[in-house]
């Protein structure tokens, strides 16, 4: 009932729910509380494990659309998911198109267990006794969690993951997004963005997600490379042929960004759609 009702509101998700599709919500669930926001993280069964990067000033981050678990091969998987996340051995790894049914923890508890990560869950919307949207996991501490609105009248719920994270004593920013299949639905949300984004900010910021820009030329890409920098752009869909960048990932400032890749293996290249897109960053004071 009102514990109920709280979880509900903190996930804001724009649809009725019912007891069957709250279950899921009652296992491994930590509450946590900044001001009157209160949002709950899945717990992984097995602990969050230490991930280090070669070098300790340097952090990995990720993002992967994972297509709800289906891939390439159309089959459900979410195990094969959760191997490609152990792959990539990364601290932050931004999910989009999670896809959790009710019972147990759900796909995205099943990839926290499987991966030793702690899960933020961000869902836009239901399907049927589904909830959908975005995802972060991350071995890192939470200082600051909110989830934004990207929705536009007429068109799928959208949103982004804004969450500030304590990474071995360094400080960092994570928007995670994924945007609308129409182009002026992009520019509106990409204008929200970096209405939040201020270039005075000086936290290092990673902005990633699903942008599902195919145009290189766009006003959205081209205002996001002038508030953060243009950075490469490796094709990461379809995942078995690589042809578009939908994928993309910023950093700032910009001098932070060391290294940004696509992970290609064999697992990779069936376990979803798209590819997941890697970069590391440079941590250290500058």
């Amino acid at each position: 009932m009102p514990a109920k009702e709280n979880r509900l509101e903190a996930v804001k998700i724009p649809c009725g729910w019912s007891d069957h599709q709250t279950s899921y919500l009652r296992a491994g669930l930590e509450t946590i509380a900044w001001g009157t926001a209160v949002v709950h993280v899945w717990r992984a069964r097995s602990g969050s494990r230490p991930r280090l990067s070669a070098f300790m000033s340097h952090l990995r981050v990720a993002t992967y659309n994972i297509h709800a678990g289906i891939g390439s091969d159309r089959r459900f998987d979410a195990q094969r998911i959760s191997k490609v996340i152990n792959e990539l051995d990364a601290e932050v790894v931004a999910l989009h198109e999670v896809e959790s049914h009710g019972g147990d923890l759900g796909a995205l508890g099943v990839l926290a267990a499987e991966t030793g990560l702690r899960a933020l869950a961000g869902p836009t919307m239901l399907r049927g006794e589904a909830t959908y949207g975005n995802a972060l996991l991350t071995c890192c501490d939470f200082s600051g969690i909110e989830r934004i609105d990207l929705s536009v009248a007429g068109r799928e719920p959208r949103g982004a993951l804004d969450v500030r994270l304590q990474c071995r004593g360094m400080s960092l920013r994570v928007v995670a997004t994924h945007l609308g299949l129409a182009r002026a639905e992009r520019g509106r949300q990409v204008r929200q963005l970096m209405d939040r984004l201020h270039p005075a900010d000086a936290l290092p910021t990673v902005l990633m997600g699903d942008m599902n820009e195919w145009i290189l030329w766009s006003k959205p890409l081209r205002q996001l490379h002038e508030r953060f920098g243009k950075t490469g752009a490796p094709a990461t869909f379809p995942a078995r042929f690589p042809l578009f960048a939908l994928d993309r990932l910023w950093v700032r400032p910009g001098n932070r960004l060391v290294r940004l890749y696509r992970h290609v293996t064999p697992l990779s290249r069936i376990a979803s759609d798209h590819l997941p897109l890697v970069a590391e960053i440079d941590l250290s004071q500058h």
